[in-house]
């Protein structure tokens, strides 16, 4: 029987484990974690995402700070407010909501971050320090690491010598994706849209990795019998059962077919997405606990 991976589950699992350790945390005369959210403009989608974040901060006990600037803000004034919050001890996590208008050059705003307070995982810092496997210190992407989490609820944290597909080479999910593979011993084979018999290459994986964002690209054929499926796509397509104009999400594994041969598998929704709010709440109580110079949690 495929075990169908429930998210939300491991979401609130991981979400109890932060109260507690900020609880912890506070009961031992430091201050709770804060995190700092910056919106610039009015994008419904991204309104929607820094209002699930703050409200997630909140019922973790952070402190939750919310930065809504209008569409116009210059870039100057955008990187002012981000060396006020790097300079400011309350705030140990800082999330600038993506995409930046157009005038907002997002690589250098990324940049600015601290790398101590980049809880996104984007910094150059961590990235060079995830590639090199200075996970102690190191800031993750919260998508990837909150794969990572569910496929060591499926297969324990020693993946030694299962080899791994990874469908996509994305800076945000892609690349750091394989190196959480890599560390924990797998054998990693990222793909992509020029790799030659895609099928065939991810029917050697033992665990498998879409994310490519194109609707159920990954076919159940490609998929080995027996292999932990992670679909880190959200697509949404037209849905006409539903009446019209109405549309559903769907992932970037035809989910039906690939269960059908899956050892275990996410759906989607209610797979990755979960993950990614718990992870970010996660590792901004890493950042307070190394600022206060305790041992890292784990999750």
């Amino acid at each position: 029987m495929t075990e169908i991976i429930d998210g939300k589950l491991v979401a609130e699992d991981v979400v109890a484990t932060v109260k507690g350790l900020t609880a912890d945390l506070v009961g031992k005369g430091h201050a709770a974690p804060g995190l700092a959210v910056v919106i610039v403009g009015e994008d419904p989608a991204s309104q929607v995402y820094v209002a699930s974040k703050s409200k997630k901060a909140k019922e973790c006990g952070f402190l939750s700070v919310q930065h809504t600037l209008p569409a116009d803000t210059s870039e100057a004034d955008l990187l002012k407010l981000i060396a006020d919050l790097n300079a400011d001890k309350s705030i140990d996590g800082i999330l600038v909501q993506l995409p930046l208008p157009g005038h907002i050059d997002s690589g250098k705003v990324i940049q600015t971050i601290a790398p101590e307070k980049d809880v996104d995982g984007f910094h150059f810092v961590n990235v060079g320090k995830l590639g090199t496997g200075e996970l102690e210190t190191a800031f993750v992407p919260c998508t990837p690491a909150g794969s990572m989490i569910l496929i060591e609820r499926v297969r324990g944290k020693d993946l030694s010598g299962l080899n791994a597909v990874v469908v996509g080479r994305s800076n945000i999910v892609g690349k750091p994706m394989a190196n959480l593979l890599l560390a924990a011993n797998c054998t990693v084979t990222i793909a992509h849209s020029r790799t030659k018999d895609l099928p065939a290459l991810a029917r050697t994986a033992d665990i498998l990795v879409a994310a490519v964002g194109r609707p159920e690209m990954v076919k159940g054929d490609w998929v080995k019998p027996g292999a932990t499926v992670i679909d880190v796509g959200i697509n949404r397509i037209p849905a006409p059962e539903k009446g019209e104009g109405k549309s559903r999400l769907v992932g970037d594994v035809a989910f039906n077919e690939a269960a059908k041969n899956a050892g275990a598998i996410t759906p989607v929704p209610g797979g990755v997405g979960p993950m990614t709010i718990a992870l970010l709440m996660a590792n901004t109580l890493v950042s307070a606990y190394l600022k206060a110079g305790l041992k890292r949690p784990t999750f």
